[in-house]
């Protein structure tokens, strides 16, 4: 016998539209949209230390942060926006922000 298919409630997106929704669209209605790179990689070919993770808000931080690529954002924002820069002069049009360990989770790793 057959499993009865499941009735699902229609979904709702939980974000209100707003005037950048409609300029996305209008784009994508034109072309392909091209979203920014490899953000791990690029980080890695800076060849960071401990020093640049922790940066002078985590000097004593009580565990390694090197790798910990979120922490860039708040210890070297420099290169978090050169990285982006680069992306954006390849031809992105999307630019991700940089949270890829930003859970709970990774955060505890």
């Amino acid at each position: 016998t057959l499993v009865p298919v499941p009735v699902y409630k229609q979904w709702v997106d939980p974000i209100p539209e707003n005037e950048t929704f409609d300029q996305l669209r209008k784009i994508m209605d034109e072309r392909i949209i091209v979203i920014d790179g490899a953000m791990g990689t690029s980080v890695q070919k800076y060849k960071l230390e401990e020093e640049d993770y922790c940066g002078t808000l985590y000097p004593d931080h009580s565990v390694d942060l090197k790798g910990n690529n979120d922490l860039l954002v708040l210890t070297r924002p420099d290169v978090i926006e050169e990285i982006h820069n680069n992306f954006l002069e390849a031809g992105a049009d999307i630019i991700e922000t940089n949270t890829f360990n930003g859970t709970f989770i990774s955060q505890g790793d």
